[in-house]
This record gives C-alpha cells, structure tokens and sequence, in this order.
C-alpha cells in the first residue's frame, strides 16, 4: 500500500514537472508564478500584467517581473507604458539585471521611434565595455532567444551594439557617422546584414563604387552569413545603385564625395569613456588610423 502511495506521489510529480517544463512555468504559489500562468498557459496578457505589477509590488521576483512585464506591454502596444515602468521600478532590480533591462529600453526605444534616446544608451552600454564592467566582468555571457541559450563574446556584444547604433543614426538620416560605426562593427565581427547597412550608407553618401563592392561580396558568398532574406536585400540594393548612376554624369561616377570626418570611432569612443578608464584589448585591436578608415 505505502508502495503504491510513493507511486501515484511519484506520478503526480512528475506531470507537475512536465508541466512546468512544457510551459516554462515556474513552481510555486505567489504572484510571479500567477502572472506567468496567466502569460503562458491562460494566453491571458492582460491578465498577466495585473500579476506582475503585484508581483513587483510584493517583492516578489522583481527582476524578471518588471522584465517580463515589459515584454507583455511592448505585444500589447503599449510600449511607451513599458518605457516609463522601467524608469520607476528598475531601482529595485539587482545590478545584475541591470544590462538586460537596458536591452529591453533600447528594443523599447526603437518601437517607440525614440531614436535620440536609443542612441544614448547604445553609447551608455558600449561605454561600460570600453571600461571593462560589461558583462559584470566576464568575458562570455548566457543570452537567451526562441527559449534558447547561447554563449554571446565581448566580441559579438560590441560589434551588435555598434550595428545597432548604425541603424540608429541612419533612421535619423546621418550616414556618414552610420558608415563610420558599420565599418568598425564589420572589423570586429563581420556579418552580412550589418555589411548590407553599410553598402546603403555609402549608397547614400555617393560612394557607388565602394557600395557595388559590398553588394557584390554578399551576393557571391564572400560575406559571413548571408541569408536568403540579406541577399534579395542586396540585390535590390544593386539594382537601385545601377539605376541610380545610370542618371549621373561621367564625369561624377568616379568622384569620391567623402568629406573630411572626424578621426574614426576611435575619436568617439575617446568621448564616450574617461582618459583614465582602462582600454580592453578588444578596443586595441579595433582602433585604427585615419587612412586605414578610409580604405
């Protein structure tokens, strides 16, 4: 009898653990664990968002409760709602969290149009890898995307928030500092998508020759992880290029417009961080001088 008991004991278990594993929900009675029933398995947002604000109320899992919040305000529209709850409740959310939160705001940001505002905390971010206190410390960290983990490098996280930042100034129309951010971001971790942005602002800025290169390189494979969706961009890209110089004079095709800029990004990130922060190695290897930027 007392077998048969610790069997069905046993059995109740273990479909309480499928359960939470199909369902990503965590165990337990409080309101965190009732906002992501609500989120998860009653597909019920508006639900879960009354749970998450008592769950952050109450203290209890604050961190993931303001994130997860967030995430349910943004599939709602409401994004700009998300933006000012960040603003008041990441106060009480361990530093740890901190970097994760701010990744949340500038995906806020972006939906929101708040493009000045994205700007600085890309420029925020980059600054505290700059200063060696990313990643509070590590080399790696554990990032999560489609309820899947993955190893993400000091390496991949500059060169992804530098494209970021280049998206950012081209939607405000300033391709030359996007061109500058892009060149940096393909020179740390180079990939097909960010080289498709920097063919455009070179595009933008006259440099037809320069920006037919990059679309070429992609289109035949040359450039690091090419997909489908990236190559009919570049195509397209191509053949507005081809159709643009078709209407310029002979003599403007091989005119190169470039203007004087400022030194590179190195100048900026010179900006971004204090003379007497320490520089990463990373850093190192990215700065470059005037002529090697213009090549």
């Amino acid at each position: 009898m007392e077998g048969g008991n610790l069997y069905k004991k046993g059995t109740k278990d273990d479909e309480q653990h499928l359960f939470h594993v199909i369902f990503k929900v965590p165990s337990g009675d409080g309101p965190y664990v009732r906002a992501k029933h609500a989120q998860l398995v009653q597909k019920d947002p508006e639900a879960a968002l009354v749970w998450f604000w008592k769950a952050i109320n109450a203290g209890d899992r604050v961190d993931s409760a303001l994130k997860d919040m967030a995430v349910v305000m943004k599939q709602l529209d409401r994004s700009e709602e998300a933006i000012e709850a960040i603003k008041s409740f990441r106060v009480l959310c361990s530093r740890n969290s901190q970097e994760s939160i701010d990744n949340i705001l500038i995906d806020l940001y972006k939906k929101c149009g708040r493009i000045d505002e994205q700007i600085v905390l890309l420029k925020q971010k980059l600054r505290l890898i700059y200063r060696g206190e990313a990643f509070n410390g590590r080399p790696t960290k554990t990032a999560r995307s489609h309820g899947k983990k993955f190893q993400v490098s000091i390496r991949q996280e500059t060169s992804r928030l530098l494209g970021n930042l280049g998206w950012a100034y081209m939607q405000k129309s300033n391709y030359m500092a996007a061109e500058v951010v892009y060149k940096k971001a393909q020179m740390i971790d180079p990939d097909a998508n960010k080289a498709c942005n920097l063919g455009f602002c070179l595009m933008k800025r006259a440099r037809y020759n320069e920006a037919r290169v990059i679309f070429q390189d992609i289109l035949l494979g040359r450039t690091q992880g090419g997909d489908l969706r990236t190559k009919n961009r570049a195509q397209e890209l191509l053949i507005e290029l081809e159709n643009q110089t078709q209407l310029l004079p002979l003599d403007l095709l091989g005119l190169d417009l470039d203007e004087d800029f400022v030194d590179g990004l190195e100048r900026l990130m010179n900006a971004w961080a204090p003379s007497r922060s320490r520089r990463l190695p990373i850093f190192e290897e990215i700065s470059t001088s005037r002529d090697q930027l213009a090549c």
